[in-house]
Parts: C-alpha cells; structure tokens; sequence
C-alpha cells in the first residue's frame, strides 16, 4: 500500500474517533478557561449565528436608510408650473360641467313639476269620470231595475187577467153546457111524450 494512501486512511481514523470523541454527551471541550459539553456548544454556536444575522439585518436597514436620506436631500423639486395650468384648466372645465349639470338639474326639476301637475290634472279628470260613468252606471242599473220590476208587475196583471179570463170561459162554457143539457133534456121529454101520446091515440091524428 503507498504510503500516501496510508496517511489519508490515518486522518480518516482520526476525524472519525474525534467527531465520535466530540459528539458523545459525557465530553467537555475547554475553551478559554471555561468548559462546554457538544450541546452547550452547538446552543452557543446558534446563538451566536442569531446574533450576528440580527446585526447583520441592522445594518442592511441602516445602510438603507442612509442611502434613502441621501436620496432625499438630493431630491430637487419637478416644475409643476404645466401642471398647475392644466389643474386650472380641468377645475374651469369642471366648473362648466358643474353649471351644466345644475342647469340641467333644473330643467329636469321643471319638467318633472310640470309632468307632475299634468299627471295630477289627467288623475283628476280620470277620477272625475269614473265618478260619473260610476254614476250613471248606478242610474242605468235602477232604471233597468225599475223597467224589470215594472215587466214583472205587469206580466202578473196580465197573467192574473188572463187566469179571470180562463175562469170566466170555463164558467161560462159549464153555464152554456149545463143549459144546453137542460134544454136537451126538456126537448126529448117533450118528443118522448109526443111519441107517447101518439102512440097511446094513434087514432087523434087522422
């Protein structure tokens, strides 16, 4: 085996024995007079990396702020002159608009008033002729009312005329019957007692 390889296999064996050295909970590491087992160290080490990337956070800000403040005392103020003109240009065009809408405003507050009164007029005039057609429908209806109760009252004169009527044929139809019979009768008494005599006296009429 070459001599090389042997050295390298040597500080193999030796991190391995130094990290399982290190690693077990029961060794102490002395450092600057004072002792710290694996764990204290490796809670130390996390600490210490948190503190150093806290003060490595503050000093980005800081570094920032200084660059911002630069920034600020450099900053030079645009012309806003244009600008201004244009900001009094928009606020006329705006005052414009704002007559304009209020004209128009009006106008609509007019127009609606004046819809409103006609509206109120045609509801009236509605009203008013409904309350007469309503009227005369209520006059229309007694009247017929009164034409029927008439027609019936009428039609019962005329029916009980006409009951008088029949009564009054049909009594004298029995009357005209009855006296009919009555002379039938009297008539053949009288030719049955013709016939009789004749026969009793064939001899009378010779």
């Amino acid at each position: 085996m070459p001599e090389e390889i042997k050295d390298v296999n040597k500080k193999i064996d030796e991190a391995e024995a130094a990290v399982k050295k290190y690693a077990s909970k029961d060794t102490v590491i002395s450092i600057g007079g004072y002792e710290f087992t694996p764990a204290k160290l490796m809670v130390a080490f996390t600490l210490a990396s948190s503190i150093l990337g806290g003060l490595y956070g503050a000093f980005e800000v800081y570094k920032d702020y200084i660059g911002m403040k630069k920034k600020i005392a450099e900053y030079i103020a645009p012309d806003l002159s244009e600008f201004d003109k244009r900001l009094a240009v928009i606020e006329e065009n705006s005052q414009k608009t704002s007559d304009y809408t209020r004209d128009i405003k009006n106008d609509l507050k007019s127009d609606i008033r004046r819809n409103e009164s006609v509206t109120e007029q045609v509801e009236r005039s509605v009203k008013s002729a409904q309350r007469e057609t309503e009227s005369e429908m209520r006059e229309m209806r007694k009247a017929v009312r009164e034409d029927l109760e008439k027609a019936r009252t009428e039609a019962n004169e005329i029916r009980r005329d006409m009951e008088r009527t029949r009564k009054e044929i049909n009594n004298e139809f029995s009357a005209a019957r009855r006296e009919i019979t009555r002379e039938v009768v009297e008539l053949k008494k009288e030719v049955d007692s013709k016939i009789q005599k004749a026969m009793d006296n064939p001899l009378a009429n010779k």
